[in-house]
């Protein structure tokens, strides 16, 4: 893996407020070198160095802990799964067209038959869901308001961590970094 992704859940939400040059500067602190933020929602591009995903995590979270004293699930995409992701279609061009938005959340493992179900079985005429590799893309069909889903609803159905984020911030990000889906 060369250039990663962090996708960190509970940066300035909830009362959880942190710079982006504070966040930089903790990546840092951890020896991770060409680190950059992207938007103030706790998306950090940086070199991984060799470094396997599941290492980063594990090191980003623990952290981030002792540094800002409140746990923040990490998600780490190599910029090639990350291309990959911001280009996939889980649903026909007419229905993304009419829907009101596209997120993907990120958990840190594969879902499989019974995660999956739970999953699907939260599909409203607002909401559906496709599941893909370690992403779930939720296509809503009306105001994110009127839904009854959110991140809090997937991790107690999953009983799984997972972050969300919007698919233009996921395909502008891919851009702006000049992410190829193989390397």
């Amino acid at each position: 893996m060369s250039r990663a992704v962090a996708f960190l859940r509970a940066i300035n939400v909830g009362g959880h407020t942190v710079r982006m040059e504070q966040l930089r500067q903790l990546f840092e602190a951890m020896g991770l070198t060409g680190v950059e933020t992207y938007i103030a929602s706790g998306n950090v591009v940086f070199d991984a160095n060799g470094a396997t995903a599941r290492a980063l995590e594990t090191q980003i979270e623990a952290h981030l802990r002792v540094s800002l004293g409140y746990d923040v699930a990490t998600f780490i995409r190599s910029e090639a799964e990350l291309a990959v992701i911001a280009s996939y279609q889980p649903f026909p061009p007419e229905q993304l067209a009419e829907a009101a938005a596209l997120n993907i959340a990120f958990v840190s493992e594969s879902l499989a038959g019974p995660a999956v179900e739970k999953l699907l079985a939260l599909q409203t005429e607002i909401d559906a869901f496709h599941v893909h590799g370690r992403e779930i893309y939720w296509l809503c069909h009306k105001k994110q308001s009127e839904s009854t889903f959110s991140n809090a609803v997937l991790e107690k159905t999953l009983r799984l961590k997972a972050t969300l984020r919007g698919v233009n911030t996921i395909q502008k990000l891919v851009e702006k970094f000049s992410f190829r889906e193989s390397l």
